[in-house]
């Protein structure tokens, strides 16, 4: 199953009991279009009621990145808070069909991952990473937009309060070494080293009792639930700026953005 759209390609291969989606848009780091989110959505909605499957690959293609974010151009079309309180509604739609696949994910991430990369990793079960890997979300550099509570919430937890304020609020990227401490990662490889790191944890995950991972993760998905503000208040005050346009515009020219902190 793929999609092509400015070159861009979600695709989907199967290995038995095991379903590999690699992100295709290497000449652009793998950011992804709305299209990449719609056709991640109906792949992984075709797995969710698959009773022979038992593990899901998520990577990026090209070594460099496993996805470099949404697509800023994209962000053009908005007009207002009110786009961005959609938006992000719609974001955690996509990230709550990840999070509900009832078999282990794995992301394996060689290169960046950054923003709605980033927040795709934080909804895998597993993450395995080069030592060339980086984590961030540099949107306070970079557009002035926000994420959702729950892609909070997901940072925080993934990285601990204080990592997580570095990248949020200093702008700051974390390399694997101390993505790795953090415990945001399950395994750290040497680059050469990734694809057979991430076999051998598949063959683990394949070697285990399948209804235990399927009901240990449910019940590790509930215990983490909880009920989160939506804060449509702060969204919409971070989407409906006039900063927020300045650095879609800035972002896209490739000129600094100049923010007036309204």
């Amino acid at each position: 199953m793929s999609m092509d759209s400015d070159n861009a390609r979600v695709t989907l291969e199967r290995e038995g009991a095991v379903a590999h989606i690699t992100f295709d848009r290497a000449e652009a780091h793998n950011a992804f279009t709305w299209a990449m989110y719609e056709e991640l959505d109906a792949i992984l909605a075709s797995l969710s009621d698959d009773q022979n499957l038992r593990v899901v690959t998520l990577r990026g293609a090209g070594g460099k990145a496993f996805v470099a974010g949404s697509d800023i151009s994209q962000f053009h079309e908005f007009s207002g808070g009110a786009d961005g309180i959609a938006y992000e509604a719609k974001m955690n739609g996509y990230f709550d069909r990840l999070l509900a696949v009832p078999v282990p994910t794995v992301a394996i991430i060689d290169g960046w991952a950054v923003g709605g990369g980033l927040n795709i990793a934080a909804c895998c079960d597993i993450r395995i990473a080069s030592r060339r890997a980086r984590f961030g979300s540099p949107i306070a550099r970079t557009i002035g937009n926000c994420v959702s509570m729950q892609t909070y919430n997901r940072l925080v937890s993934g990285f601990g309060e204080a990592r997580a304020k570095r990248m949020l609020l200093l702008a700051e990227f974390i390399d694997a070494e101390e993505a790795m401490a953090a415990g945001f990662l399950a395994r750290l490889s040497e680059p050469d080293a990734i694809d057979a790191d991430a076999n051998a944890v598949i063959q683990r995950l394949l070697e285990n009792a399948p209804i235990t991972l399927r009901v240990s993760k449910a019940a590790i998905g509930r215990i983490l639930a909880r009920d989160i503000d939506p804060a449509d208040d702060l969204i919409s005050l971070a989407y409906g700026s006039e900063d927020f346009r300045r650095g879609v515009d800035a972002f896209v020219k490739k000129t600094k953005p100049e923010w007036q902190g309204r």
